[in-house]
């Protein structure tokens, strides 16, 4: 396997081994899965992917987590974000997945608002615009060891609440359904996850978080807006540009993404599946509830 470095901060585009190599063989998927603790983000160019080869690769990882109510693609393993409609054509603008695409505009961890948060994504591009709709991604985990050893204090146990709602309300209050607020209470969730196989430590944001237990409202926002402008830094991001049979697989434990407008006569079709956390990601560490129990003990 050749690993190819795309920023000085994190990931990594693969070479050598594809995803049904790293599905097939325990060797090759030791590689892949070292490489993801390290880069956080992993590339592969021109994959034969599908629907099941995406699922075997990705449930190598962990278990996999099934799509929202309110989402195409619910109650499967495959979150389908597309803007073309049954007819072939692109919907129109009023389309629920016109208001997903620009809400995935924000910058954001998946599944930071659910019950059991996800420690990665694997993301397959299927129709792909010629110009337009790159993935952003920073490393929460650089910023991490950017901020001062007195702000590391600060944060190292301050909890924040996350929920779906704050990050949709920011593009249209009435974009939920009742049947997704009742679904997605608001979480609690540690402001850092450490990595347990390499030991470090990552900010755990998201445009999902609106604010932190034990400071005012207005403290809270300052103090997320702060970290999130901090990680979000242009010198510290690395956009990803798109093409038919690209496959990125990130960490949600430490990293943010984004995407990025495209022009509204362009198709673009894309499926993810994602994977829960579990104790061998060191989701005790993220949760704290459980944290405080392991403290305690």
């Amino acid at each position: 396997m050749r690993i190819q470095r795309l920023h000085p901060d994190f990931g990594a585009e693969i070479h050598g081994i594809g995803l049904i190599d790293a599905a097939s063989d325990a060797g090759a998927f030791a590689q892949v899965r070292a490489a993801f603790e390290e880069y956080s983000v992993l590339v592969w160019r021109d994959q034969p992917i599908t629907d099941d080869v995406q699922a075997v690769f990705s449930r190598g990882f962990g278990p996999l987590e099934l799509v929202k109510v309110g989402s195409a693609g619910h109650g499967t393993f495959y979150s389908r974000m597309s803007n073309i409609g049954p007819d072939g054509k692109i919907v129109p603008p009023s389309d629920k997945a016109l208001l997903i695409a620009r809400a995935n505009q924000l910058w954001h961890t998946d599944s930071s608002f659910k019950k059991v948060p996800a420690v990665a994504s694997v993301l397959s591009a299927r129709v792909i615009p010629e110009q337009g709709g790159e993935t952003e991604f920073t490393s929460t985990r650089a910023a991490w060891e950017r901020l001062r050893p007195s702000e590391q204090a600060q944060l190292r146990d301050a909890v924040a609440i996350h929920s779906y709602a704050t990050s949709r309300n920011q593009i249209d209050p009435t974009m939920m359904t009742p049947e997704e607020h009742a679904s997605l209470p608001p979480v609690r969730r540690r402001l850092t996850w450490c990595n347990p196989v390499n030991g470090r430590r990552s900010l755990y944001l998201a445009s999902h978080a609106g604010g932190i237990e034990g400071m005012g409202e207005r403290e809270g926002a300052e103090l997320l807006a702060y970290l999130m402008a901090h990680a979000t830094e242009p010198a510290h991001t690395y956009a990803h540009s798109w093409k038919p049979g690209d496959v990125v697989m990130w960490d949600n434990r430490a990293t943010m993404h984004r995407g990025k407008p495209w022009g509204p006569a362009q198709l673009r079709s894309i499926v993810r599946t994602t994977i829960s956390a579990t104790e061998e990601h060191g989701v005790r560490d993220v949760l704290p509830e459980l944290w405080d129990q392991r403290a305690a003990a």
